[in-house]
């Protein structure tokens, strides 16, 4: 079946993102966007004021055939004519990650297609390529979110990706969520805070620039003193029975946030040689995040590249992207065993078959249904014969 793009030169990809509570499904020829399906659990986790594990792996399993089902209608593609399935192996919650998996296991294998198991932060890179083409090599990304705060250099993304400083406490993300629910904003915290901050003063509450000092490491992040120097700072303004001014007080701490995070991702820019930035990760989508750091990298000489806002925060585009990018590249595919692993390391963008299952066991490989035959290892699935495709695509 033909796509949008009308482009059959280039691998099409599905990808599977199911690291924490959305429920992501994505569909990408090279690098054109042709879905980009979620289903988001943050309701069911506000009531919360967090992610809670367990709700988000029932969601994923609730949603992840219905979603499958809208991403493949977007696109206008059978799912027989794709060339792989990515898929999230790490990091992320354990639970929600093996939903995903086992997912992306079963349609790779009733299809017959070669399965890719992928890096969510180096997933977060790539998906810049959907939005601004490929990705100059070598790559400066800063990474923002919930989870994670982290300078990476990424000479080639399917294959070759270093860190240079990471979260030593509180990522970003994290910060804006516990400051919100001191303010009694709710959860998640980043959208709010962002929006109260436009009617606020930035500058009207000098909040910390953890690790600035001339001793500190140069790309590492801590967030977690300007978390506990705001809440102290309204607690002291409620215990005097003062008015809390929420707009300046999220304005002073998004000031900060921000401050500190461009301030290092343009100094490693410089360090390293690199005339080109990516930030990426669902705090990439803060207002005042893309505005300092446009400011700062035309100052410095530095090419800005920021997808989208919904490209910054989690999904299933990312995933295809990196996918596609494995498939075009001719990187190995995963073994059947591939498994979920919440403390992937960023290092390895993708988990490709090991030496002992590379011969005759690696997944979609000119077989039209599932792996090679004759060997032990297939036995172990032979229950997947037992789907029906039917039942599973349309």
């Amino acid at each position: 079946m033909a796509d949008a793009s009308g482009r059959r030169d280039e691998p099409l990809v599905l990808g599977i993102e199911t690291s924490c509570d959305e429920t992501g499904v994505g569909i990408v020829r090279g690098h054109t966007l042709l879905a980009d399906a979620v289903a988001s659990s943050v309701e069911e986790h506000a009531r919360f004021g967090g992610v809670v594990p367990e709700v988000a792996s029932r969601a994923h399993l609730e949603a992840m055939v219905p979603t499958i089902r809208r991403a493949l209608k977007e696109a206008g593609v059978a799912a027989r004519d794709l060339d792989g399935i990515a898929v999230t192996a790490g990091p992320g919650l354990s639970g929600a990650l093996l939903v995903g998996v086992s997912a992306a296991k079963a349609y790779a294998y009733a299809l017959g297609k070669p399965l890719y198991g992928v890096n969510h932060l180096a997933s977060h890179i790539c998906v810049d390529q959907l939005e601004h083409g490929a990705l100059p090599e070598p790559t400066m990304a800063l990474l923002v979110s919930g989870g994670h705060s982290s300078l990476l250099l990424a000479p080639d993304i399917t294959s070759d990706v270093r860190p240079l400083g990471s979260t030593i406490d509180d990522a970003a993300g994290e910060a804006f969520d516990k400051v919100a629910r001191v303010l009694h904003l709710g959860f998640p915290g980043g959208p709010v805070i962002d929006r109260i901050a436009r009617e606020g003063d930035p500058n009207a509450i000098r909040f910390p620039r953890g690790l600035t000092g001339p001793r500190d490491a140069a790309y590492d992040f801590s967030f977690s003193g300007l978390k506990t120097s705001v809440a102290r700072w309204i607690e002291a303004k409620r215990a005097a029975g003062e008015e809390v001014p929420v707009a300046d007080v999220s304005a002073s701490f998004q000031e900060a946030v921000a401050d500190v995070l461009t301030r290092k991702a343009v100094r490693a820019c410089k360090d390293n040689g690199v005339d080109h930035l990516m930030i990426g990760g669902g705090v990439a989508a803060n207002s005042r995040l893309r505005a300092m750091a446009a400011r700062r990298c035309e100052d410095a000489g530095i090419t800005l590249r920021i997808p989208r806002p919904k490209l910054c925060t989690d999904n299933g585009a990312m995933v295809a992207a990196l996918g596609a990018e494995m498939v075009a590249r001719g990187r190995a595919a995963s073994a059947w065993d591939l498994s979920a692993d919440s403390s992937l390391p960023v290092t390895e963008p993708h988990v490709p078959a090991t030496a002992a299952n590379e011969h005759g066991h690696s997944p979609g490989h000119g077989h039209s249904h599932g792996p090679a035959q004759g060997h032990d290892h297939d036995h172990d699935h032979d229950h997947f014969h037992e789907l029906s495709k039917d039942n599973l695509y349309s």
